[in-house]
């Protein structure tokens, strides 16, 4: 089923990447921000909202990453080049992401910086939409989000444009090791 979302993910100008454990789901991450130039500057920083993926790993890699904010207020992920978050599914039909994004900071993340790093436990691939909706309540969340690649619209004049409503860039990482987050 991976090969079948990263091939549909990758249709809609998502970036797709696999990882067997955390530690090296966290190198990238950490390279990656370095590369972007994350710095306590505005439309420099980056914002990670609180997940699994963070209670089982070694924060003090992150200490050293200037710019880098793990509370996440509204003004932070607005001046954020950079939101990461970590999603409850993937949909291996259409390349989709699900979350249950009741928690403000969640949305943030993925709607308001210019990239979205969005991390997800391989084992919550699922083969589609009718298979993830016997797994999950929608009734039980206050705000349930499904991401489908970037941001784009077609609505202006006809013209496809990404990033328009939200990040312009969605990398997607898959952690092997990440398991029982949903």
């Amino acid at each position: 089923m991976y090969e079948q979302f990263k091939t549909r993910a990758e249709g809609v100008s998502a970036e797709v990447h696999r990882f067997p454990t955390q530690a090296a789901a966290l190198d990238f991450i950490i390279g990656f921000l370095r590369d972007e130039g994350v710095a306590n500057a505005p439309d420099r920083r980056a914002v990670w909202a609180g997940c699994p993926f963070l209670a089982g790993i070694d924060r003090q890699q992150l200490a050293g990453i200037d710019g880098l904010h793990l509370e996440v207020s509204r003004e932070r992920a607005a001046e954020a080049r950079v939101g990461i978050s970590q999603m409850d599914w993937a949909l291996a039909d259409t390349g989709t992401l699900a979350q249950d994004a009741t928690a403000i900071d969640k949305r943030l993340v993925s709607t308001l910086p210019f990239i979205h790093i969005a991390l997800v436990a391989t084992a919550a691939l699922v083969p589609d939409m009718p298979t993830w909706l016997t797994k999950v309540q929608p009734k039980d969340s206050g705000y349930i989000s499904l991401i489908t690649g970037p941001s784009r619209t077609a609505d202006i004049e006809r013209v496809l444009t990404i990033g328009v409503h939200g990040p312009s860039r969605l990398i997607i990482l898959f952690v092997d090791a990440l398991g029982g987050t949903n």
